[in-house]
């Protein structure tokens, strides 16, 4: 049977419309099951703290379960490649941190190119790094570390959480810019890290703010300065990195990710209910407990955020020469 024009074109146009009418049908529905979260960090970690925080609101926004799932391991790749992997239907997201920015120049071999394969969803914080030295150590000050570690080349041991951590590239940009030798002793994690520098074994550290502030209220290490570039709310008398090395800069941050591909009327909408998320007045409290501050970004902003800090640490791991464990 031959259609009359106007009806074939009609029934054309209505076929090319499906798909849009189905994704938005999709998105309004969405989500109707639970949501798993995959998080590249130990449960207990600070990652994981601001996850199950934001995934406990998403929950009660969205009207499903939000599953915190747990997948350490290879500084965090396992994870973010079970992600990668995932249907690209909203239901598997990924927490983003730095060290999926770092990671994309410090392994050679990964079996996906995380700017491509992972869509950017939303900021969620950011939070300072703090330089932080052993009681014995006769300094007070930023200049007076830098005095003291050009006056005594290679004798400053300089702990992290492990090569290639978050830790570790800060103090390799301190190490750079600031012009002074200290020797690298990786960590198997933080809380070892910090052990060995309240017990003397090493010099200085570049560590979370929630992961030190204890030891720093309690005197067991003394802070220099926070690597972001304004002051902490946690911390307000300490300085930053950057009022003594102009332009240093080092965060830790969070967010949220999604396989490539994912509907963007999805993306929009999980966006929009995490924004209100950081927004909430008890959040952003808990956040600021956590030593860290909201951040609110659309998707584009935090993918660009994310292509900055691939760059900037990539300069510093191949200026370092910094290999995985």
């Amino acid at each position: 049977m031959k259609l009359p024009r106007r009806t074939f074109l009609q029934l054309a146009a209505g076929a090319a419309a499906l798909p849009a009418v189905s994704r938005i049908a999709a998105a309004q529905t969405y989500p109707s099951r639970p949501v798993r979260w995959i998080n590249g960090t130990a449960a207990g970690s600070a990652p994981d703290i601001v996850a199950r925080l934001i995934g406990q609101w998403l929950s009660q926004r969205l009207g499903q379960p939000i599953v915190i799932e747990n997948r350490p391991g290879a500084g965090t790749n396992i994870g973010t490649e079970a992600v990668v992997r995932a249907l690209p239907d909203g239901y598997s997201l990924l927490l983003v941190t730095q060290s999926n920015a770092i990671n994309a120049t410090l392994y050679e071999n990964l079996n996906f190119n995380f700017i491509h394969d992972i869509a950017p969803v939303a900021s969620i914080s950011r939070g300072p790094l703090v330089m932080e030295v052993n009681p014995s150590v006769p300094v007070k000050t930023v200049p007076e570390f830098i005095a003291y570690a050009k006056a005594n080349p290679g004798k400053l041991n300089m702990a992290s959480a492990g090569s290639g951590t978050p830790q570790h590239v800060a103090g390799e940009l301190f190490k750079m810019m600031a012009g002074v030798n200290m020797l690298h002793v990786p960590y198997r994690g933080s809380p070892f890290a910090l052990t060995a520098l309240i017990a003397g074994e090493v010099q200085v550290m570049f560590d979370t703010l929630p992961a030190s502030i204890e030891h720093i209220k309690a005197g067991q290490i003394r802070p220099l300065a926070v690597t972001t570039t304004s002051r902490s709310e946690a911390l307000p008398d300490l300085p930053t990195v950057s009022e003594f090395v102009p332009g240093y800069e080092a965060s830790s941050w969070y967010g949220v990710g999604a396989p490539a591909n994912t509907p963007a009327e999805i993306i929009d909408k999980l966006n929009k209910e995490i924004n209100a998320g950081i927004a909430d007045s008890k959040i952003k409290a808990r956040l600021a407990d956590l030593g860290v501050a909201v951040v609110q970004t659309s998707p584009a902003e935090f993918g660009k955020f994310i292509v900055e800090e691939t760059e900037k640490w990539g300069k510093v791991i191949r200026a370092a020469n910094i290999k995985p464990d």
